[in-house]
């Protein structure tokens, strides 16, 4: 999955999610990246699981309707 910007969404990156709610990716399914201990998500096969701060953790694919905005990245 990518940013509206076309810039991939990487687990460790903080994000807003439609503009009220927090959240941390953990895991990138479609990059095949995780944050330390996320890798067992690696079977859902597609998308990004985000730690939020409104429902826990949420698995995101390309057809959801939520805006995610990238905060910051770990260096």
């Amino acid at each position: 999955m990518t940013y509206p910007d076309g810039r991939d969404i990487e687990p460790g990156d903080r994000v807003r999610i439609d503009g009220l709610y927090h959240g941390v990716v953990i895991a990138s399914m479609d990059l095949g990246r995780y944050l330390p201990g996320a890798a067992h998500w690696a079977y859902l096969g597609r998308g990004i699981m985000v730690d939020t701060d409104f429902g826990g953790l949420v698995h995101y694919i390309d057809e959801a309707t939520d805006e995610l905005v990238l905060i910051e990245r770990p260096a």
